[in-house]
């Protein structure tokens, strides 16, 4: 039978608590899904991510350890977050990740580890990583011209994140996602050669909407929606299907009949998907951000380190649930906006 209710107290049914009214907004939307930042570094320069002039670091001290990242993720498997995902800055260059890892594995209810990852240090930790209890990757590329890559990046490195690429579907990662963010005059005239990389390997290339991010110098010439990227490839392969998807899931995904892998599309500018957002973001310097694009935060890491109790952290991040708004401020008004650069998000 379907259990429904409203507000509150829903219940999902193989559940037989309610979810944690914690972790529940006014909206009703359940966060069973948390993003941790490792670090704010990265060891590549990506233009729309990065500013040019780098970011103010913050300094080690004010970052949260290891064993605080791993409290206050038992706090939230606790109250029913069912999937955690390592971010960074780049995730792996931090040194004690497989650690982390290991560590976050142990934790009772946690159904999922990913982790985001541009790509570079990931052949050569990834056997590793999966010892420790890795079940996800997601390993950012934007172009598949290696000169191009590393005008983008301002870094060298393509064949680096190749390789890790490969690692990953070696090691039976399925699917391996591969986040691409589409810029008009940059790579949109590669959709098509993306598409072609699902032929024979078991990935979900993921085409992203380009964002407007304090630092990136946005303009709306330089979106390409995911209706004009939807259209490009049906031209090449009209037999192209759309497949079935989560109620959670930010992505629409389609599949070339007979090819290993798919395509997705992330809309988050043209068809906003906040009606059924279910994540939670704790910032490298162990802030809690209920929204990417809202420029709101609170520190757990100074209640953390104020000897706050755990009933105490909890109500905090309650609190800071409940005032979740509706959805985000729109594209337009996103890039008038102060926010910090995606590389501390």
């Amino acid at each position: 039978q379907e259990l429904t209710s409203s507000g509150k107290g829903h219940f999902l049914p193989e559940r037989a608590a309610p979810f944690s009214p914690f972790l529940t907004d006014s909206f009703g939307r359940q966060h069973n899904y948390l993003r941790i930042s490792l670090t704010e570094k990265c060891n590549l320069r990506c233009q729309y991510c990065m500013p040019e002039e780098g970011v103010q670091l913050t300094p080690k001290s004010e970052l949260l350890t290891a064993q605080e990242i791993i409290t206050l993720a038992r706090l939230f498997v606790k109250e029913g977050v069912e999937k955690i995902r390592l971010t960074g800055g780049e995730p792996l260059i931090r040194p004690d990740v497989v650690d982390i890892v290991g560590q976050l594995y142990k934790l009772e209810g946690l159904k999922t580890i990913a982790v985001t990852t541009n790509g570079i240090n990931l052949a050569r930790l990834l056997p590793r990583l999966k010892e420790a209890g890795l079940n996800a990757i997601n390993i950012s590329l934007d172009t598949l011209v290696p000169a191009k890559f590393e005008f983008i990046v301002r870094r060298r490195g393509f064949h680096k994140v190749m390789e890790g690429i490969h690692k990953a579907t070696e090691l039976g990662y399925h699917p391996v996602k591969v986040n691409c963010v589409v810029m008009r005059g940059f790579n949109e005239d590669e959709l098509l050669g993306f598409v072609n990389f699902t032929k024979d390997l078991p990935l979900d290339v993921r085409f992203i909407e380009y964002m407007p991010f304090d630092g990136n110098k946005w303009n709306f010439k330089k979106m390409v929606s995911y209706k004009e990227m939807l259209d490009t490839i049906k031209q090449r392969w009209p037999e192209l299907e759309k497949l079935p998807c989560e109620a959670s899931s930010t992505a629409k995904s389609y599949k070339v009949p007979h090819f290993q892998g798919q395509i997705s599309f992330i809309t988050s500018m043209s068809e906003h998907f906040c009606g059924s957002c279910n994540r939670l973001r704790i910032t490298a310097d162990g802030n809690l951000k209920v929204c990417l694009f809202g420029n709101s935060e609170v520190s757990l890491r100074d209640h953390l380190r104020s000897g706050a109790s755990e009933e105490e952290l909890v109500q905090v991040i309650g609190a800071a649930v409940g005032r979740k708004k509706k959805q985000h401020a729109g594209m337009f008004n996103i890039s008038q906006m102060k926010n910090r650069p995606m590389i501390l998000i």
